[in-house]
């Protein structure tokens, strides 16, 4: 699968902790600022120290306004990214983000994206750690993310629109946009902070896998922001290393039951409930019982833990009597979705890798089914020319 990063958040995220934990964990800091420099922003600098936060030694980047800013809309940080000379790759991540970020705001405040006001968020600082993480991420060969739990405080945080709840509004709508989860804080002291900020949600949740893969740790980076917890370091830890593609093995279990008494109707319900639940798959199969009868056989792939779960729905749901269970072990190809602007607008796609090389583009169905009835094209080239472009912003 190539290299990994794993955002450890025990104690949050903001942008300026996921610029330290990778200047941590090796990147330089000369590297970065000559990436940066083919943003076309002036009046900024950066600086990385190192300091203890709980007896963890870990890196604070720290970027200073050095000149008059102006407030900057989304169409004007977007118009600022590409008209940049960053790589075509580090663009698409830096906009990525910022568009996450952007419709978050706008929902929040109710205004039209392409006219939302960032403030803070639009300050050159939230600037320089959203490109800055996808310039960083880049230049350390990162290309798939993972991350534990957001942990979200309760209280109130003083913002330049008042008092609000915490999380911040629009933190909590990235993080329900990811369907991300969520903790309560493992320590007292973090009671009413604000540990995750709005730029760090946008760079996770766009980005991150919620899970923990299995995979070799070959460095570690420690990055905190400018609050200090007592008797809790204040940090996020970013593991970096391989993550295989292939084999992988074991807790997954196969729920099958035969079913010949129940309304057909009711199969495409219990498929839904089930796949909501958390089954991998669910498939029927025609079957014949005793004395001949029609049946169907209903299979569901149960990850290991929600096996319980998914049998109590298939006997509330169905007219079985028993289920049949057996451990089952399978062998997974490397997989992420891709989001990118297409000719035909904004699309998605399912990209399947073997060590490290793209072996297949699939489009997304449903959005291709959209595109092909708004224009009135047959929905086989919509396929075509989105897996097309795909693999040319792939190979950008």
């Amino acid at each position: 699968m190539g290299k990994a990063a794993y955002f450890d958040m025990f104690s949050g995220a903001s942008g300026d902790m996921v610029l330290g934990a990778l200047i941590d964990a090796g990147l330089p800091v000369e590297d970065l600022v000559q990436a940066l420099s083919g943003l076309k922003l002036t009046g900024w600098k950066m600086r990385a120290t190192r300091v203890s936060r709980a007896s963890v030694t870990t890196t604070h980047v720290k970027v200073e306004v050095t000149g008059k800013q102006p407030d900057r809309t989304y169409t004007d940080i977007v118009k600022l990214v590409q008209s940049s000379k960053l790589k075509a790759s580090v663009k698409k991540r830096a906009l990525e983000i910022f568009r996450r970020l952007g419709e978050a705001e706008a929902k929040v405040h109710g205004t039209p994206l392409e006219n939302v006001h960032f403030h803070e968020i639009g300050s050159v600082d939230s600037i320089i750690d959203i490109v800055g993480a996808a310039a960083g991420f880049d230049l350390l060969g990162i290309s798939h993310f993972y991350s534990s739990p957001f942990p979200v405080a309760e209280g109130m945080v003083k913002t330049r629109h008042g008092l609000l709840p915490l999380p911040a509004p629009a933190t909590l709508e990235l993080i329900a946009q990811a369907k991300a989860p969520v903790i309560k804080p493992p320590h007292e002291s973090m009671s009413g902070k604000e540990l995750v900020t709005p730029t760090g949600a946008a760079i996770i949740a766009s980005l991150a896998k919620f899970e923990r893969p299995e995979m070799n740790v070959a460095s570690i980076g420690y990055g905190t922001g400018t609050m200090e917890l007592k008797g809790c370091p204040n940090v996020l830890r970013l593991w970096i290393g391989e993550v295989a593609d292939a084999p992988h093995h074991g807790g997954l279990v196969l729920l099958e039951t035969n079913i010949d008494d129940m309304n057909p109707q009711v199969y495409d319900h219990v498929m839904q409930r089930l796949f909501k639940a958390g089954a991998l798959d669910v498939w029927l199969t025609p079957i014949q019982m005793k004395k001949n009868r029609p049946a169907v056989m209903l299979s569901v792939l149960s990850p290991d833990g929600i096996e319980v779960k998914l049998t109590e729905i298939i006997l509330r749901e169905t007219s079985t009597l028993g289920i049949r269970v057996r451990p089952v072990d399978r062998h997974v190809a490397g997989r992420d979705i891709m989001h990118f602007e297409s000719s035909l607008g904004r699309v998605s796609v399912k990209v399947k890798r073997l060590n490290g090389e793209v072996i297949g583009i699939t489009p997304e169905y449903d959005e291709c089914r959209r595109i092909a009835a708004a224009l009135n094209m047959p929905l086989r080239d919509i396929y075509r020319l989105v897996e097309e472009e795909a693999r040319r912003a792939l190979n950008a």
